[in-house]
């Protein structure tokens, strides 16, 4: 007889995992080819480096604003719908941008009506959704699904960089908005729609409700039913925002001034585009690596730490990219550290917190790593390039957050006596 929440001998789990893999490649892979844009817009219209940078900055926030709401309803409901409604929202930004002529346009569209899309098809809930299906191996789960983030990223960089150099900005924009709309639509309709293992009669991980050891009982959750409150006052929570802030600023600060910083030093904007595309391919094995280790280590906040000092090592050698070859050498780098980022902040979380306020947890952070982070990376990137004329001190600087944090994350304490 076939068990609800089984596909054959395939745990549904598994199907939630491929799932949030397809809409995350969509989602980041579209969002990461803004800054394959910023010089031809540049080049159209002069508008200054920072201001189309803060039409990311905002995508950003509004994405951190839109993840407290989607963090809420995925501990109430499947991921279906609200990845439906995120997908569309999304594909419209994208296709209206593509025919935007003033820098409040391109901040309605991209900015404001992209960013909340993008909140229904984020990390918070695809990462989130699959974090409710597993303990054991959350890790590799985890990191397994959001290595769809590099994937997207390899493939659609260097695509977007070749409709912009074959035809124009314009189209890019609006091709990456039909992907975003089939992508997401189909994925979330015919896939995403269970909710948690315990609905039917499977305990995290496949195991089954009627199959149950004491070690199994273990692993059966307390519920948490007041998670806002309680999680904004622990410390623990409060670190973990801080030093993902930290990391989120670096990357998005790098993804959006990488591109015209190899220009800049004589690098075709193909090649630039595609070292995107690189730092996605190393990223793969980063979020495969580092959702690994930590379910093999005593406290996955020792993941994170490696993963920041490697984007240190990254950075340093941006600072001296001359040839194609040592721009490749920093995307490798920094993209395999950079790939701890979206697996550790729900491995954390859950870790800490647990599974039932996963989506709540994960959407408070969201709002104040994506909001924060967003508003100071690539803003800050631009202005520093506005006032010197360079991205030297803007990398220095990155690099000592990334130092900082890597001390800050070893202060994380460890998690409370829970089933989680």
């Amino acid at each position: 007889m076939r068990t609800i929440g089984r596909l054959g001998d395939i745990y549904w789990g598994w199907f939630v995992v491929a799932g949030a893999f397809c809409v995350l490649a969509a989602n980041y892979g579209t969002r990461y080819c803004f800054g394959v844009f910023v010089r031809p817009m540049f080049m159209d219209y002069q508008w200054p480096m920072s201001t189309i940078s803060l039409a990311f900055s905002i995508n950003l926030i509004m994405y951190g604003v839109g993840g407290l709401v989607t963090g809420r309803l995925l501990d109430r409901m499947a991921p279906r719908w609200i990845m439906t409604v995120g997908s569309c929202i999304a594909a419209f930004g994208f296709i209206a941008t593509g025919f935007v002529s003033t820098p409040a346009q391109l901040f309605i569209t991209f900015g404001i009506v992209c960013g909340i899309g993008s909140a229904g098809i984020g990390a918070v809930v695809s990462a989130a959704s699959v974090g409710k299906w597993f303990i054991r191996r959350r890790g590799v789960a985890i990191g397994v699904a959001t290595i769809g983030i590099g994937f997207g990223t390899m493939l659609l960089t260097p695509l977007a960089g070749w409709i912009v150099k074959n035809y124009d900005w314009r189209t890019g924009f609006i091709t990456l908005g039909v992907i975003i709309l089939v992508v997401g639509v189909l994925v979330s309709q015919f896939i995403m729609k269970k909710s948690t293992p315990e609905a039917y009669g499977l305990l995290p991980d496949g195991d089954r409700l009627e199959m149950r050891t004491p070690e199994r009982d273990n692993m059966v959750h307390v519920v948490s039913d007041a998670p806002s409150t309680h999680i904004l006052s622990d410390n623990r929570f409060w670190i973990i925002v801080i030093c993902f802030t930290g990391a989120i600023m670096v990357q998005m600060m790098v993804f959006v001034h990488q591109v015209p910083y190899a220009v800049d030093t004589g690098i075709d904007r193909i090649t630039a585009a595609s070292s995107l595309g690189a730092i996605g391919v190393a990223s793969i094995f980063g979020r495969f690596f580092f959702g690994w280790l930590s379910d093999h280590i005593r406290d996955p906040k020792y993941s994170a730490f490696v993963g920041y000092l490697v984007m240190a090592c990254g950075m340093l050698v941006l600072l001296n990219v001359r040839t194609v070859g040592m721009l490749y050498v920093y995307a490798l780098t920094l993209g395999f550290g950079y790939g701890c980022i979206a697996p550790m902040m729900p491995i954390l979380l859950s870790d800490r917190f647990g599974r039932d306020v996963l989506g709540s947890a994960y959407g408070l952070m969201t709002f104040f790593t994506s909001g924060i982070a967003g508003t100071i990376g690539p803003v800050l990137g631009g202005v520093i390039y506005d006032i010197s004329g360079s991205y030297r001190w803007a990398w220095w600087l990155n690099i000592a957050v990334l130092i900082l944090i890597s001390l800050g994350i070893l202060a994380l304490k460890p998690k409370r006596a829970s089933g989680d």
